[in-house]
């Protein structure tokens, strides 16, 4: 048998991990379909979940209101443990589309043409660069509330208001890491589509 395609792949897995999320069994998801007017056989199931039956786009629908999803996501989802891919993550995309693009460009939230990919990358650093001045705003707010302690934070390191001033301080160290993190990966796929123009 073929390799499925990538986006055959993530509805398989979408539809394992949103039917474990919810505690359902593979007969327990047939009934909620069944009770929703579109019968799939619990066997059925348990086959697109292994990727050996493929699921028809009234299938996908069915199966995400059951879920309680959407078909987008389902659509757009990334198994946990899936390698590094080595193509594109939906079939026939770009292979440089990441997950939020991909959800986004579903969504209909963007197209993938050149002009479209370039404004939606600049869009999301821009939201980066907002996200990022908030945290770093915010930790400086926490630096300047425990300078203002002085001596008293290293003397009543373990009172209630200190610890959570210190949480405060290392919850926003890490924030503000993650959004530099993810604007300087936004600003390089940026770069990259530039220079293919």
């Amino acid at each position: 048998m073929p390799s499925p395609f990538p986006t055959s792949l993530a509805v398989s897995d979408a539809i394992t991990h949103y039917r474990q999320l919810r505690e359902l069994t593979c007969d327990e998801l047939a009934c909620v379909l069944l009770m929703h007017g579109h019968p799939i056989p619990a066997d059925a199931v348990a086959e697109m979940e292994r990727c050996e039956r493929p699921v028809t786009v009234d299938e996908l629908v069915a199966i995400a209101y059951a879920l309680s999803t959407t078909p987008a996501v389902l659509l757009a989802h990334i198994p946990i443990d899936m390698p590094e891919p080595e193509g594109p993550l939906g079939t026939g995309l770009p292979s440089d589309v990441d997950q939020a693009e991909l959800r986004a460009w579903i969504e209909g939230k963007t197209a993938l043409d050149r002009e479209s990919r370039v404004r939606w990358w600049e869009e999301r650093a821009g939201r980066l660069r907002v996200r990022s001045a908030h945290h770093e705003e915010q930790l400086q707010g926490a630096y300047a509330e425990l300078h203002e302690l002085g001596e008293l934070a290293l003397q009543e390191a373990d009172a209630p208001p200190v610890q959570r001033l210190q949480w405060r301080i290392k919850d926003g160290e890490h924030a503000l890491n993650q959004s530099e993190v993810a604007l300087a990966l936004t600003e390089h796929q940026l770069d990259n589509l530039r220079e293919d123009a």
